[in-house]
């Protein structure tokens, strides 16, 4: 079991699905709606089960984040054409076992740091 909340616990999720695809996105929308950068990771969207109130935001013409209207977390991110469903690896409940598996929009990055962690980047 995975599981999550936001900041103020109004919102919630869970899934008993294998996370995938667990990255750090550098891409301006991210840094600017996290302050820095976003880690992920996602599971079908069926499989993930969420309580509470997300407001959601079209982001793009392509996708929508969403977030606590009260506490402000960024806690998903979802793609119109896809069946999934990105979660903040930050609101994750300790441990979660989980391992980077790459840097994404990183020619988007900040000038103000370096990856230097080995991990992939795209």
């Amino acid at each position: 079991m995975t599981s999550g909340q936001c900041l103020c616990g109004a919102i919630t999720f869970e899934t008993d699905a294998t996370p995938k695809g667990v990255c750090v996105c550098h891409c301006g929308q991210c840094r600017r709606q996290s302050g820095h950068l976003w880690a992920s990771a996602y599971v079908r969207r069926a499989a993930l089960r969420i309580s509470g109130p997300v407001r959601w935001y079209d982001s793009s013409a392509s996708a929508q984040r969403g977030f606590c209207p009260t506490c402000g977390s960024f806690l998903f991110w979802h793609a119109h054409d896809e069946d999934t469903m990105s979660f903040a690896l930050g609101a994750l409940d300790t441990p979660t076992g989980l391992r980077l598996e790459k840097h994404i929009f990183t020619a988007d990055k900040g000038d103000y740091y370096e990856i230097a962690d080995g991990v992939p980047q795209k």
